[in-house]
């Protein structure tokens, strides 16, 4: 249902004169390059061409109807007095309603921040407050979360996709909004368009701004290489407030006039029925790794019909060499790349035609993007040296939401440091060989340590934490929660992962724990996790399942 309340609930509310300045904290470099209406596009030009095929709820939209619903949502905007610079918030399982809020979002100048439905409501208080959306909406599954965090939050309105029934709320709310008034915005490149939040090494999650300018050179930047066109056809099976799920490759294909075929949720039987499906006409795929391994360990895998994919990207994570192997044997290619959400994704691409003789490589860099690979001393790296990535380019964001310091930090002048440790062949391509940061990589998933140790330290009995990540078969890497426990105490296993998953979404759960006397700290008592890897994550030390 559609609620509006006044709340006792404290949140944030920035100026809006301190929005403008956080919108616009690092020069982007576009000027007033003006940022345009895809949707109104291609409905003045391929109205009937079927642009949203939406599984879950069996519906399909061409681009005159998803036009028409951005229009009905932008006008349900003007009438809570949503307009530019205000937020709105998505808490939902993939459906046409990202779409419909993010273009809404496009027109009249607000800013959709999408919300992951992993977390808890704890973890999503703090990005609300940060964030102080006018509205949020979510899905029938999360209405408890939802009044929750309105409350908390003071949140003004609520509102109930339902299904995308004619009866639920929101159907309801665009039918009687269609054909209203319309704030419209002139908009540039350097006005911010969306915020995902990234968890952050402190274990506070911050804001990345994305703008439409990011949103637009990510499109030519991956576009292109990835062959998105009138005709492609893209399964996404990623979460869309991901930037994977919404930015490889939907939005490319929205904005080239393409069709995005979208699953509430990814199932690997049903992903291969998918693609198998000649009436399904599936041309694009992306996933980060572990989809394509589930996907390759079902029983289907051997018979399904692969051969109308033109393009299998993946990304988000590094993608073992058996999972590489298999799919190529099905004759698929899998095009690495690497990216981050900061770069809006895409930064380096590997080209399908050097897939074969470069395993192991994200590829070179994008048309529009420059990357340094920079040693201790600030210098570049030579050939096969190792040091950390720095990347620069109109796709990169302009930093993050209240928070300059952050902003400040991630940057050195125009590059953006990612924190990943790099090295480049004399060919020129690059190789992720490890992270700077502790931050680890689960089922495609960054958890950040520091949060999760932050809980383990409310544990009764525990001395120390210390989160590292380690190799999974299944997951990619999974937690090892390093405990020192005060004289006396008892931990197991059982007892930390109840504790943890009341309190952090489940894949930030450590999988399993280990009990030391002490944690090894340098001289100013920081904790030596690379003593840790080599104790616990060796050929020797026992696996995590």
């Amino acid at each position: 249902m559609t609620t509006t309340t006044d709340t006792d609930a404290t949140a944030f509310t920035p100026d809006p004169a301190d929005v403008a300045a956080m919108t616009t904290s690092r020069p982007a470099g576009h000027g007033a390059v003006r940022a345009y209406d895809w949707i109104a596009h291609h409905r003045d030009n391929r109205a009937g061409k079927e642009a949203v095929r939406d599984l879950g709820t069996g519906r399909s939209f061409t681009y005159g109807e998803l036009d028409a619903r951005v229009d009905a949502m932008a006008s349900y905007f003007a009438s809570l007095g949503v307009g530019r610079g205000d937020r709105v918030a998505v808490l939902a399982h993939n459906g046409v309603e990202y779409f419909d809020v993010q273009f809404a979002c496009a027109r009249t100048g607000a800013i959709c921040v999408l919300l992951n439905w992993r977390l808890t409501v704890n973890e999503l208080e703090y990005i609300l407050n940060d964030s102080s959306p006018k509205l949020l909406v979510h899905d029938t599954e999360f209405v408890a979360s939802a009044g929750e965090l309105q409350r908390r939050c003071g949140i003004a309105t609520t509102l109930e996709i339902a299904g995308g029934t004619p009866e639920s709320p929101y159907e309801q709310a665009l039918a009687a909004a269609a054909g209203g008034p319309i704030d419209r915005a002139t908009l540039t490149h350097d006005d911010v368009l969306t915020i995902m939040y990234t968890s952050g090494t402190t274990g506070l999650p911050k804001g990345a701004m994305i703008t439409h300018g990011m949103n637009f050179w990510n499109c030519v930047n991956l576009g292109i290489p990835a062959g998105v066109g009138l005709d492609t056809v893209h399964l996404n099976v990623l979460p869309l407030f991901h930037t994977g799920g919404l930015n490889c490759y939907s939005n490319p294909v929205l904005h080239a006039g393409g069709t995005v075929v979208l699953v509430r949720q990814f199932d690997p039987g049903e992903a291969l029925a998918l693609i198998g499906d000649p009436d399904q006409g599936i041309t694009h795929f992306f996933a980060v790794p572990a989809p394509y391994q589930f996907m390759m360990q079902h029983p289907d895998f051997a018979t399904t019909d692969l051969s109308r994919l033109r393009i299998a990207g993946v990304g988000g994570a590094p993608c073992a060499l058996t999972i590489m192997e298999t799919w190529m044997d099905r004759g698929v290619l899998l095009s690495q790349g690497f990216g981050m959400t900061e770069t809006s994704p895409a930064a380096i691409f590997l080209d399908p035609g050097d897939a074969l003789r470069k395993i192991g490589s994200t590829g070179k860099a994008l048309m529009h993007t420059e990357f340094r690979i920079v040693n201790d001393d600030g210098g570049d790296c030579g050939p096969d040296e190792v040091g950390e990535l720095w990347v620069a380019g109109p796709h990169i964001t302009p930093g993050y939401w209240n928070k300059p310091e952050a902003t400040e930090s991630a940057f050195e002048g125009r590059w953006l440091k990612t924190g990943d440790a790099a090295r480049m062949d004399d060919e020129g391509f690059v190789f992720i060989v490890d992270r700077w940061k502790d931050m680890y990589i689960s089922g495609g998933e960054n958890v950040y340590p520091a949060e999760v140790e932050n809980v383990l330290y409310q544990i009764a009995g525990v001395a120390e934490a210390a989160v590292i990540g380690v190799p999974n078969d299944r997951w990619g890497e999974v937690g090892l929660a390093v405990l020192a426990l005060q004289p006396g105490a008892e931990v197991d296993r059982q007892q930390v992962q109840e504790h943890c998953a009341e309190r952090l979404a489940k894949f930030k759960v450590p999988a399993d724990i280990a009990i030391v006397e002490a944690l090894p700290r340098n001289a100013t008592g920081k904790v030596l996790k690379r003593e840790l890897r080599t104790q616990f994550v060796s050929d020797d030390a026992p696996k995590i399942s």
